[in-house]
């Protein structure tokens, strides 16, 4: 898959009483940026829950934090998929401002059945969408 990137504003309510954005929030950013990446594939959440039984969690999340991004920055949040597997995959992600690195993640997401939460194949509509 090439490089995946979504446009996100720094608002107050994503900062602490300083202007930096608070760690938790970078969180938020890239799983909004590999939903709209879901979304630009064609590929819904709730469709895939609805009609396969299947969640997407987060299994593992590797973080660094480089740089602070402040209030009213203008962030682009970056996804990259590394790699795929029957039941997960693996994305790289990296918040940037004007191409100055401020935050990078590897985080591993597994398809899960909705109710029982145990792990189970990326549905084929998903699958046939993630090309390396």
């Amino acid at each position: 898959m090439k490089e995946f990137n979504w446009p996100v504003r720094v608002y107050y309510e994503d900062t602490d009483a300083a202007g930096v954005v608070y760690h938790s929030n970078y969180l938020k950013f890239m799983e909004r940026a590999r939903t709209e990446w879901l979304r630009e594939l064609g590929v819904s959440q709730q469709r895939l829950r609805e009609e396969s039984n299947t969640v997407i969690v987060i299994a593992s999340a590797d973080i660094k934090f480089m740089k602070p991004a402040k209030l009213d920055d203008c962030l682009t949040i970056k996804a990259t998929l590394l790699s795929s597997g029957s039941t997960s995959l693996v994305c790289e992600q990296m918040v940037q401002r004007e191409n100055e690195d401020l935050c990078s993640a590897r985080v591993k997401c597994v398809c899960v059945n909705s109710t029982t939460f145990k792990p189970q194949r990326i549905p084929a509509e998903l699958k046939s969408e993630m090309t390396l």
